[in-house]
């Protein structure tokens, strides 16, 4: 999911983290990232902090969007059992 930070009910950091607090199985794992127009690092920080998977700032690279998701939706590897 794609979520501004700048919501006019919500910020964006509060609502991740309120989806990353759900009592759903799948609310750790969802896709969150940040496009936003705030670019600095303590932004993309903040971003992290709240549980999203990436940050994009405006104006939008498309090929950073479309790696940005490949790499949000990629099958994550599970650890080694035997470890």
């Amino acid at each position: 999911m794609l979520m501004d930070i700048r919501l006019p009910e919500m910020v964006g950091l509060t609502a991740a983290r309120k989806i990353r607090e759900l009592p759903r199985a799948d609310a750790k794992e969802v896709p969150i990232i940040a496009m936003t127009a705030n670019a600095f690092d303590d932004d993309r920080r903040k971003s992290e902090e709240a549980g999203m998977n990436g940050h994009l700032a405006k104006p939008i690279e498309p090929e950073l969007l479309y790696s940005t998701l490949a790499g949000a939706v990629s099958p994550r590897e599970k650890p080694d059992a035997e470890m």
